[in-house]
């Protein structure tokens, strides 16, 4: 590798100031260029000298700068779109010509563009072993260096969060009698390699394995040997390990954290408050194996608060467990949350502490961060205190056995809960209710698919769950706790992570508006936008065929939630301040709000360092793409297991939606299971189909047909690759004319089986890749 120092990088001239001077627009764009990341309106009109009245045409400027989309506004400064934030986390990928390490960085917008290569510099000097390698991710902050010519960006690493595995993932193949079998890697640009034959771990033709080089291709083909069978590629196990394995999802608890869990002891009350007494119950899905938050509600007894409620909230007290610095703690920051899959969980803490020691088990003793709301008749919170606690559950149920007890139809368990425990739950959450809707959160409807799995963990079919008054009842419980919590550290000025939530940027409205208008349909200029105004568009569309699709549109309009230190509010659930804390068995940033509290209220010497607030910024960076690493897994998971259920379905007919366009064709999901497909736009029909981005449209130029998101279309599966969990349809019904050259409204057919096996087509059919 080379040694060569990168060169200070030759930036444009900096801005300058002329007294007496407003700044023009180049002026203002010029300085936020110079100073990606740093410059909010504060930083500029300090740069230029900006004072009094000249602060309303400053606002005025900027305003119109985000409007034309040439600056975004993130976390309260302001960056020019594409550039990136001063913290990142980047997946490093390639060598420059030097030999340098290159990434991309790891959460990046596809729209603005192919993510912006980043020569990433090490510390010569670091320990063996640390140094990071291709494959790896890594935290890294931008610097003022030349980034060369293969690079756009220059950054120094922080912190490698993940080094890349050594194992290799593959399928185990049998040649021919006499040679040895060997593997097929999941990974292509892998080469195949010869299995040592002594000891197979019972693999035989078709099973998922891990195996470790033993022999390169210096001196004869490359051999390895296998570490561990995962079992049939059809199973959910062996599906789900792939997307362990090509996300770097750690995955095994080293054996040091395995001991240091399994020393930690049961807490007693000690200089605890006692909350045993308090009836609080548990309300998790009927599989939970952690439960780390309950729930109680009583009539407020306070004549000044007539037709109030208190509520009770207590959760899981991990920070006792998990101490800063220990081995418990490191293992937990660098998984950063829990990963869910349809057969397993990976948690973020070994089981020990996970399922048994923190988990609020019914009719346990367990230590507990408690938490008294009291609202008002009208749902507003008027008054909170944190408490540390023991607290023994009264009662362990599922979503739908609390809600079937509520709808009249309880049983054994649930019937002597129903009027001390249940029903003022329920009329503490009708109170709650006022305060949601007075508050108008963003209020999409987007069912989530469920896969239900055979005892073999091969798929057996795919629903989409109810949606409960109980699901509702515990979430908004929740966030009232988590408002709470960020309320609390605020005021004691304590560090912590926020959950923010930025509001969407001027390209999303943009190309949300070009969509709403081929419904008939605006959206109001970016300058008045609430989340209440998203919510008038869903009523418009509620019960009618569109509604589904336009709830993913403004869905994929919204910016991404993430972690952060400085406070901008959550847009989506419209708080001014949030932070989250009730979930500290499955995701780290929970745990830090914890120790702020245990630090703020005095309540022991296990809180939040002293030194951490310099950090923050980086542990925010980092457990936001820890949460993105493990959705992408879920959803690949999900989406390989039901390819590879379809697949036996190769030839059948569905019915569904055009769900994306694109250049290249149609993204369909089907109706009955949520599937989700392509059509290549080469195989429809017999014309040439350009795309129309405005209305998100697919026009034939011969005889404008229009295929346009949201239709409802009848598709043939004729292909399934389930390594790739993609599924490939043709189209089998007509689009719509082009309203455009008829002068007609738009028509969607269905069942008019076009053309879509005659020779022409069937010709363009290929095999599925293996």
């Amino acid at each position: 590798m080379s040694t060569k120092r990168p060169k200070p990088r030759k930036t444009a001239a900096k801005t300058q100031k002329t007294p007496g001077a407003f700044p023009s627009r180049e002026d203002i764009l010029a300085f936020v260029a110079e100073n990606p990341g740093k410059a909010g309106k504060r930083e500029v009109a300090k740069h230029f000298g900006i004072v009094g009245a000249g602060r309303i045409e400053l606002k005025r400027i900027l305003k119109g700068l985000a409007e034309d989309g040439v600056v975004e506004k993130r976390h309260k400064r302001l960056i020019r779109p594409g550039d990136l934030p001063p913290i990142l986390v980047v997946y490093l990928n390639a060598r420059d010509r030097d030999g340098e390490l290159l990434g991309e960085p790891v959460n990046w917008d596809e729209e603005a563009g192919p993510p912006p290569k980043v020569l990433v510099i090490t510390r010569k000097d670091a320990p063996r072993g640390t140094q990071p390698g291709i494959g790896d991710r890594a935290l890294v902050r931008l610097a003022d260096l030349d980034p060369g010519p293969e690079a756009r960006h220059a950054a120094r690493v922080l912190k490698v969060l993940e080094k890349q595995q050594g194992a290799i993932l593959g399928i185990l193949r049998q040649r021919a009698a006499h040679q040895p079998p060997y593997l097929e890697p999941i990974d292509r640009k892998q080469r195949e390699l010869d299995i040592d034959p002594s000891d197979l771990k019972d693999a035989a033709e078709g099973d998922l394995v891990s195996v470790e080089i033993t022999r390169t291709g210096r001196y004869g083909s490359p051999r390895a040997r296998i570490l561990r069978r995962f079992g049939s590629m059809n199973s959910e196990m062996a599906i789900s390990e792939i997307a362990l394995h090509s996300h770097n999802i750690p995955h095994v608890f080293p054996a040091v954290v395995e001991a240091e869990a399994e020393r930690a002891e049961p807490v007693t009350l000690g200089q605890r408050e006692d909350w045993r007494k308090i009836p609080l119950i548990t309300i998790d899905p009927a599989d939970a194996k952690d439960h780390d938050d309950a729930v109680y509600a009583e009539p407020d007894q306070d004549p000044a608060n007539e037709g109030g409620h208190v509520v009770f909230v207590g959760i899981a007290d991990v920070a006792h467990y998990v101490r800063p610095g220990t081995a418990l703690d490191r293992e937990a920051h660098l998984r950063g949350n829990s990963v869910y899959f349809p057969d397993r969980v990976i948690p973020m803490l070994p089981e020990r502490i996970s399922n048994e020691l923190c988990s609020l088990k019914e009719n346990v003793d367990r230590p507990a961060l408690g938490l008294r709301m009291v609202f008002d008749k009208t749902g507003r919170k008027i008054a909170h205190t944190f408490h540390r606690v023991l607290m023994r559950s009264a009662a362990k149920l599922s979503y739908q056995q609390a809600q079937a007890a509520i709808d009249g139809r309880p049983d054994d368990k649930t019937g002597p809960l129903l009027e001390p425990i249940l029903n003022p739950l329920w009329a503490a959450y009708a109170c709650l209710q006022l305060g949601r809707d007075a508050r108008e959160p963003l209020d999409l409807d987007l069912p989530e698919r469920k896969i239900k799995l055979k005892p073999d963990g091969t798929v057996d079919h795919v629903y989409v769950p109810e949606r409960l008054d109980a699901h509702k009842l515990i979430e908004e419980f929740m966030i009232q706790a988590n408002v709470a919590a960020a309320e609390t550290l605020e005021k004691k000025k304590i560090p912590l992570l926020y959950r923010i939530h930025d509001a969407s940027s001027p390209e999303k409205l943009q190309s949300l508006k070009e969509f709403l208008s081929t419904l008939g349909m605006k959206l109001p200029s970016a300058g008045g936008l609430r989340p209440a105004t998203f919510n008038g568009i869903l009523a418009k569309v509620k019960d009618t065929p569109q509604a589904h699709l336009v709830n993913e549109v403004i869905l994929r309009s919204q910016a991404q939630a993430e972690y952060a230190p400085m406070n901008i509010g959550h847009f989506g659930l419209n708080l001014r301040r949030y932070a989250h804390f009730t979930s500290p068995i499955r995701r780290y940033a929970d745990l830090i709000v914890h120790r702020g509290l245990i630090r703020a209220l005095g309540f022991g010497s296990d809180g939040l360092p002293e030194e951490i607030e310099g950090r923050l910024e980086a542990i925010g960076a980092e457990v936001s793409a820890a949460e993105r690493r493990a959705m992408l897994a879920e959803r690949e998971t999900i989406d390989r297991l039901i390819a590879l259920w379809m697949s036996e379905r190769v030839g059948a007919r569905f019915t569904g939606r055009i769900s994306g366009v694109v250049k290249s064709g149609l993204f369909i999901r089907l109706d009955d299971s949520g599937a989700d497909g392509f059509i290549p736009a080469s195989t429809i029909g017999f014309d040439y189909f350009r795309y129309d981005e405005g209305s998100h449209a697919l026009i034939g130029d011969r005889t404008g047909e229009r295929h346009q998101l949201g239709d409802k279309v009848e598709v043939e599966l004729v292909e399934a690759a389930p390594f790739a969990g993609a599924l490939r349809f043709a189209l089998l019904s007509e689009g719509s004319p082009d309203d455009r050259r008829s002068g007609r409204a738009p028509r969607n057919t269905i069942g008019r089986n076009r053309k879509s096996l005659s020779p022409p087509r069937q010709q363009r059919k290929r095999t599925p890749k293996r």
